[in-house]
């Protein structure tokens, strides 16, 4: 009786450490947000909603609008995705479905290591490496292409929100490729038997009996990569430009919430100005949550049953 009371204890303890494991990442989140909110409360008090709604940004004057870096934040990151995605999933479709065992390791630790390379590294890179090329040959070629297209008119300075997302993107496309990889090989085998066993070819078992089962798991991996591309820093913050402005064109430099706040705040002389770096985190924080959320919506309305996103 005593072993079983000891085991009835042993299970209660170990439900209730790991709720509050548990609830702790919640009152993180909490606390998170109460000291952003308490650091930005001089700019909420002076500027309220104005600020979502206005594009200043004149430290000298103290008048501050966020306009700027939520289009920059957003725009860079639509980018990225639209980069990222399908070269993330077809090269995860590749090494489950297709590559052949002596080349499928060597790719996924190259994978691997991209994931690990630091931002700051890809940052230099980018300001040596890319943007010089984008300049002289990608995107005159994209001028010269679809210059008809608002996007693709005006200057060519190099650092620019295109420039950006690239750069983002090449450092999501290991998240996506390594979950979407993770996903596809939690595909039942007997998927693809039947699908075979049903005169389908290569394509259409990939296309049938793979993609469309794990369909919401692959929507839940792009949900990962676009949450680090909301909050990439130091890689944008080198090779976006930096000016907080909105322009139609994406050969115009940018900016970005996370990048204003590394670039400004350690010179923030003002109480406003600081003030006002507390309420771009804050901004930045209900952003990041808000495009989650409506993911998340979108995934529980449109997405079919098939494999649940990994969490």
């Amino acid at each position: 009786m005593q072993a079983r009371g000891g085991s009835h204890f042993g299970d209660r303890a170990f439900q209730w450490l790991t709720l509050l494991m548990a609830l702790s990442v919640f009152a993180l989140i909490v606390l998170i947000g109460y000291e952003l909110a308490d650091g930005s409360r001089l700019a909420l008090h002076k500027f309220g909603w104005h600020f979502l709604v206005s594009s200043d940004w004149d430290p000298v004057n103290e008048q501050f609008g966020a306009v700027p870096f939520i289009f920059g934040t957003l725009v860079s990151s639509l980018i990225a995705l639209i980069i990222a995605v399908p070269i993330s999933i077809a090269t995860a479709v590749y090494l489950t479905e297709l590559a052949p065992l002596w080349l499928r390791q060597p790719l996924i630790m190259f994978i691997e290591l991209l994931a690990a390379v630091p931002s700051v590294i890809l940052g230099l890179w980018g300001i040596f490496v890319m943007v010089p090329w984008l300049r002289d040959h990608l995107f005159p070629w994209l001028q010269n292409t679809l210059g008809f297209l608002p996007f693709f008119k005006g200057p060519i300075y190099g650092v620019s929100m295109l420039a950006g997302g690239i750069i983002v993107a090449i450092m999501i496309i290991p998240i996506i490729t390594s979950v979407s990889r993770e996903i596809l090989r939690s595909v039942p085998g007997l998927q693809r038997e039947a699908a075979y066993a049903l005169g389908a070819t290569r394509w259409e078992v990939t296309r049938i009996a793979v993609l469309s089962y794990a369909k919401k798991g692959l929507f839940g991996a792009v949900i990962l990569g676009l949450g680090r591309a909301l909050g990439e820093t130091m890689a944008v913050t080198m090779v976006i430009g930096n000016r907080p402005e909105i322009a139609k064109s994406l050969f115009a430099p940018g900016y970005t919430l996370a990048s204003v706040i590394a670039n400004e705040f350690t010179e923030a002389t003002t109480d406003t100005h600081l003030s006002a770096l507390f309420e771009i985190g804050l901004v930045l924080l209900g952003v990041t949550v808000l495009v989650n959320a409506l993911a998340q919506l979108l995934l529980k309305t449109f997405a079919g049953p098939g494999v649940k996103p990994q969490n």
